[in-house]
């Protein structure tokens, strides 16, 4: 709505600034004060008496109400915050037992009688609440500020309550004067396009900023950058202090995710963009309805999704609030709720803004689920109500991270909520290759064209092949962040080549430990067991390297493999083949050292987790057929099964011991029939300590089938 600037007031003081802006809120508050109802108005602390002030005069109208302030100002006890309680409780008695019936005491001060600890209430606050609830008849108007808490008893004793928070968007051109509106335009004034800046303000604040606008140049559309540097200077003062503005760029600063980028831009920003721009009002509500409220990012540790979070809070030119979920908790009843309205209180304020939950399923999983105090179901209740009472022209966007999104209660992921579920994965060949292109030019690595493509091929396996940990975001900034310490401790000498990248890549941090001569004759037959299934079976992905050099004993060696072409579909046949390659390390220790080692424990545990899931999860064996007897919580990790006759369950054991026997024979055929690459491949082991899948190649040769490391 395009305000003619003749239409906007010449002066304006702060008490009809209040009257104006919040009008309708006035309204509703006498009516029920009028009723005889006690209100308790949720404001912040500057607005108190301002309200206050619009309330008495309102009230003296007829038919007349007295309205009597207790704020601790007519003590003459010394300065301090015990003596100003004290203070309000003697004027709180005089008024209580001394004062008229028809009067309505007004209560500027609550976040003062409040409890001092959290195990229990003060004396003071005590004898404040009895007094309150012993005249039933009293009529009260209490003031309460969000980031102040106040005892639950205490809210009680209002029948109704008000929140004003913020600037209402169809007030905002009845608050700035003519000079002010003339630093934004010539002859007319758009509040829409000053609005998502001041939201989040109580107009008091507002007009004191606007007060330092005065003093600038009147808006000249030669050279618009002058409204924009207003804007600036307005974002900055309104910015709560611990709040951040941030400035990453979804383009320059987050390599790759494409996908990613480009849903965040059609559901979010663009609508946003357009909501900017609309002059009208009906159409701005009608672009309001459809705007999400938040997102999830969902993905695996160090993928990016809170960078993702404050790209597109710089975007938005948004405040960023971080708030890691354990964070919230508390041992105090009614604390973390709390806790969590001081978070949104603080983001409506500094709007627009951007909520970050961190580790989101920490507390809001799914109701009934709960192991711990049961504190989380009253988190997720707040949360759910913070979220379903946003005023629809608020912009205040709420993003939550998480690693197990179906642990999630579903009420957060209906629409109107979390509505919209955007993966993060890790990053795949061309993000990666992005990823390291502004590493490189933030870092100043000078590597060539050569050498980043060595280093994303090099990284398109797993960092943790038994944890199933691939390379992330996070990961690639820790390569180059260590190639870029090797370069300064040789004073810029190190040229970026195959051997840097390889240190910085395997280099650990744990203390190395040294292995027995025994030791890692034993730990290199078993790694080149997996080794040779691997490269020789049809449906097993190709090996990306073999070391026995980690030097740590939690790890003595492994075989990092390629991801599979396939990433959403395993078949049969692969799971086969990955059950061969699990007890091939135990059958290379048996034929050669003709003794076998507890290195292959976990290795045992895997290939029969998949024989188990093989047979009673996905219809895959002969004695159940398609029948299933687990419920699916990841592969064969089903916590539980369908009860079953002891008869069929001895004979899912069987079948199960079975398939393990079955591929055991077949890894033995198969190193029997290679052992002479067998013994090769543990020599060249003993040798080099690690081998590439270039070396793995010139010394098995071809594999049976290459998978290529993704699609």
């Amino acid at each position: 709505m395009i305000v003619p600037m003749g239409d906007l007031p010449v002066e304006l003081g702060h008490d009809d600034a209040v009257e104006f802006a919040y009008r309708k809120d006035l309204d509703w508050i006498e009516h029920k004060l009028r009723l005889g109802l006690s209100v308790l108005v949720e404001c912040d602390k500057q607005l108190t008496l301002y309200l206050y002030k619009c309330l008495r005069r309102r009230l003296k109208r007829e038919p007349q109400r007295r309205c009597v302030l207790v704020a601790g100002q007519s003590s003459q006890a010394p300065d301090g915050p015990a003596s100003l309680l004290q203070a309000i409780l003697q004027e709180l008695r005089t008024q209580v037992y001394s004062g008229g019936q028809d009067q309505i005491i007004a209560l500027p001060h609550l976040d003062v009688l409040t409890t001092t600890s959290r195990s229990s209430l003060s004396t003071e606050t005590r004898e404040a609440i009895a007094m309150l609830f012993e005249n039933p008849r009293l009529v009260l108007l209490g003031f309460r500020d969000p980031l102040f808490e106040i005892p639950k008893v205490l809210e009680n004793v209002f029948a109704v309550r008000r929140e004003i928070v913020g600037i209402p968007r169809e007030t905002l051109g009845s608050v700035v004067t003519q000079t002010e509106a003339r630093k934004f335009g010539v002859d007319t004034f758009n509040p829409f396009e000053l609005y998502k800046y001041v939201s989040g303000l109580n107009v008091v604040r507002f007009r004191q900023i606007m007060s330092h606008v005065r003093e600038r140049v009147d808006y000249d559309p030669a050279n618009p950058a002058t409204k924009d540097d207003i804007y600036r200077d307005i974002r900055e003062m309104t910015i709560v202090s611990d709040l951040d503005l941030p400035s990453v760029s979804l383009e320059d600063d987050i390599g790759g995710y494409d996908s990613v980028k480009k849903q965040i831009e059609e559901e979010i920003l663009t609508l946003l963009r357009y909501k900017a721009t609309c002059t009208d009002a009906a159409e701005i509500k009608r672009v309001e309805e459809i705007i999400p409220k938040g997102l999830i990012f969902l993905g695996p540790p160090g993928t990016g999704k809170t960078f993702f979070a404050k790209g597109i809070a710089a975007a938005l030119n948004a405040t960023v609030s971080i708030i890691s979920g354990p964070e919230l908790k508390s041992k105090w009843v009614g604390e973390s709720e709390e806790n969590i309205r001081r978070v949104f209180a603080q983001a409506r304020r500094s709007a627009p803004s951007i909520i970050v939950f961190d580790e989101l399923d920490s507390f809001a999983t799914a109701r009934g689920t709960y192991t711990g105090s049961g504190v989380e179901h009253s988190m997720v209740n707040q949360l759910l109500t913070e979220m379903d009472g946003f005023r629809k022209d608020e912009l205040v966007f709420v993003v939550g991270t998480t690693n197990f999104s179906e642990s999630l209660d579903p009420a957060l992921l209906r629409p109107g909520r979390f509505e919209l579920l955007i993966e993060i994965p890790y990053p795949d060949r061309e993000d990666r290759r992005a990823i390291i292109g502004i590493y490189n030019a933030k870092f100043s690595l000078e590597m060539s064209a050569e050498m980043i493509d060595y280093l994303v091929e090099k990284t398109g396996g797993y960092v943790d092949d038994a944890r199933g940990i691939r390379f992330s975001g996070d990961h690639l900034y820790a390569v180059c962040r260590a190639l870029k310490r090797e370069q300064m401790r040789r004073q810029g000498e190190l040229v970026v080549d195959q051997e840097a990248i390889h240190k910085a890549i395997y280099t650990r941090r744990k203390t190395k430990v040294t292995f027995s001569p025994q030791e890692e004759r034993t730990i290199a037959v078993h790694e080149a067991g997996h080794a040779l299934c691997a490269h020789k079976l049809a449906n097993a992905s190709a090996i990306e390297k073999i070391t026995i050099a980690t030097g740590e004993t939690d790890t003595l060696g492994f075989v990092m493999r390629a991801v599979k072409e396939n990433k959403y579909v395993t078949t049969q046949a692969e799971l086969i083949d990955d059950i061969c390659v699990l007890v091939g390390g135990r059958v290379a220790e048996q034929m050669v050292l003709g003794d076998v080692s507890v290195g292959a424990s976990d290795d045992l545990q895997k290939a029969t987790m998949i024989a188990r899931a093989m047979v009673e999860e996905l219809g895959m064996g002969s004695t159940l057929g398609l029948r299933t007897i687990s419920g699916r919580e990841g592969l064969g990790r089903s916590a539980t099964r369908e009860n079953v006759a002891e008869e069929t369950q001895a004979a899912v054991d069987r079948e199960i011991a079975q398939m393990l026997e079955s591929e055991r024979d077949r890894a033995t055929a198969l190193l029997t029939e290679h052992r002479g690459l067998l013994d090769t491949l543990v020599e060249r082991l003993l040798e080099l300590k690690t081998i590439d899948k270039e070396g793995v190649v010139e010394i098995l040769g071809p594999p049976t089938t290459r998978t290529t490391t993704e699609g």
